[in-house]
């Protein structure tokens, strides 16, 4: 598995103690930094991941509310929902990445915590998203 990939999942992982449990983002990630020991690089982008995310969350949540047709995104599963945020910081902040990679990388872990369904489900949000950034039309 990549540096990224881990990066990725680690950052999940954190988000949804975020989420799920009601921690601040400085406690959840301490806590999770003492079980799970990694390399600078690792720890650095899950830091740019989930601060990224937090940071941004109310601009994050319009976005995936507005593209996630007749959806709740308080009813979404909770892996789903932080995959789906997670990735649409990348998409809008980490512009170094490709949106391709981000999205098949969101994919990927949407399979591997959730389900199929979720792999399908994130996929379609975050394509319409990608779409709208490509038209510059992320206005909320």
């Amino acid at each position: 598995m990549g540096l990224r990939r881990l990066s990725r999942e680690y950052a999940l992982q954190i988000l949804y103690a975020i989420d799920v449990c009601k921690l601040e983002a400085e406690e959840a990630q301490e806590s999770f930094w003492k079980e799970h020991k990694s390399g600078k690089k690792v720890l650095e982008f899950a830091t740019t991941l989930v601060e990224g995310t937090v940071k941004n969350l109310s601009q994050i949540d319009s976005l995936i509310i507005k593209y996630a047709l007749n959806w709740d995104i308080h009813r979404m599963a909770s892996i789903d929902r932080n995959i789906l945020r997670q990735a649409t910081f990348e998409i809008l902040y980490l512009l170094d990445i490709p949106i391709n990679v981000i999205i098949n990388e969101a994919v990927e872990v949407a399979k591997k915590y959730s389900t199929e369904e979720s792999g399908k489900f994130v996929n379609g949000i975050l394509d319409k998203i990608k779409e709208a950034r490509s038209a510059k039309d992320l206005k909320e």
